[in-house]
């Protein structure tokens, strides 16, 4: 090509790619990926074991619901027809949570797969290139049957026991290729559908253990946003009492060993971004019952039983009476409940903890939020918080 005909043709080109990214479909296409990454997740977990009408959902707080759970029979996603506290979830919550993008179009509905009690079959879903291949094809099959938007892995946990559920060393590398599988069946899946991207997230824990049994850093390319687990810190294999969901240490770090600024170091430390990490924040407290001394106002001190599940429903109108006195642990951040008559202690979140949190958050850049689970909050206290403090990161 001679020297005229090159000119010529440079100019013809810059040309085209002038036109091309001055258009008016590019520019509303990069606009829109501007404002959706301007824009904070609020991602609702809702219990289909719960017996709740989901239609009663204000969805015009949410950008994304996560419905828990679908199961993993014969290296499939599926729904469980096992009941779960007498009641067995079905496709019908589906089309429920869809109903709820009347009123807000741009809400988001994945099917979430696993969690604690359903994990069972991640493993062996995820051991060779065929079982991937199946489970990958099964996901794609949930999303297109009920119309979701994507697909949620609560895996608990690769290479960890969790459950009593089946694990081996394999699963750390096997995890990250499950997810490489199902993202790539997603993908074509959605291939020649103009706008449409299948989302693919992830339930993660919040400690060290989760992070070396996983590969974060790699995997997290084939994942939308990851969801942290950041509470159950002292929880239901305790008998000790302690903070739950606290943002900080407290002022007994030989007791306090997690925090949430502990597990969102230790994800971007693997390797994750921070836009794509979102702190769980609980809906629920934990509460342990003959604690055997007033230290710290019933704070560290050996009980007679676990620290067992409560929702925030179920205790709310309790703070500051009946015998129950706030307290707030200003190290950690977080409150607690204490009633010396009765020896119960509780922790738990409020709008005081929610609104450092989301502080937190922006000042790191993180995603957005996630929380378990919505009917535990239906008076919405804990969601208005959230709404109220998680604004624009623009």
């Amino acid at each position: 090509m001679n020297r005229k005909k090159l000119f010529l043709f440079l100019g013809c080109l810059s040309l085209t790619l002038f036109f091309f990214n001055c258009s008016p479909d590019r520019k509303k296409k990069e606009a829109k990926q501007v404002d959706n990454q301007s824009k904070s997740n609020v991602v609702a977990y809702v219990a289909g074991y719960r017996s709740f009408d989901f239609t009663t959902i204000d969805a015009s707080r949410l950008t994304h619901i996560n419905y828990a759970f679908v199961n993993i029979n014969d290296g499939e996603v599926v729904f469980d027809t096992t009941k779960i506290d007498g009641k067995a979830l079905t496709p019908k919550d589906i089309e429920a949570l869809n109903s709820l993008k009347k009123s807000n179009p741009e809400l988001k509905v994945l099917a979430s797969v696993g969690g604690w009690s359903w994990s069972k079959g991640f493993s062996d879903a995820a051991l060779s290139p065929e079982s991937r291949s199946k489970f990958a094809a099964s996901c794609v099959r949930m999303v297109t049957q009920y119309q979701l938007d994507g697909i949620d892995l609560d895996w608990e946990y690769p290479n960890q026991s969790g459950a009593g559920n089946t694990f081996r060393p394999e699963d750390v590398h096997n995890f990250t290729l499950m997810l490489k599988a199902v993202r790539e069946a997603l993908d074509q899946q959605a291939a020649g559908n103009a706008g449409v991207h299948y989302l693919l997230t992830i339930a993660t824990g919040a400690d060290l253990d989760y992070v070396k049994n996983t590969e974060l850093g790699e995997l997290q390319q084939y994942v939308d946003f990851i969801n942290i687990m950041t509470y159950d810190f002292y929880n239901g294999w305790h008998k000790t009492t302690g903070h739950h969901s606290n943002l900080y240490h407290s002022a007994h770090p030989e007791l306090d060993k997690n925090s949430v600024i502990d597990a969102v170091d230790l994800h971007l430390k693997a390797g994750v971004p921070a836009h794509k990490i979102n702190l769980g924040i609980p809906f629920y407290g934990r509460i342990w019952e003959g604690v055997k001394s007033a230290g710290r106002n019933g704070l560290f001190q050996e009980a007679e039983t676990v620290g067992s599940g409560i929702d925030f429903v179920n205790f709310a109108e309790k703070i500051n009476k009946d015998g129950f006195t706030r307290y707030w642990d200003d190290a950690a951040k977080a409150p607690y409940l204490w009633n010396p008559e009765k020896k119960t202690f509780i922790s738990y979140e409020d709008e005081e903890s929610i609104r450092l949190k989301l502080e937190y958050l922006k000042e790191k850049g993180l995603g957005g939020v996630m929380f378990w689970e919505y009917s535990a909050d239906y008076q919405k206290r804990l969601q208005h918080a959230i709404s109220e403090n998680l604004t624009s990161k623009q």
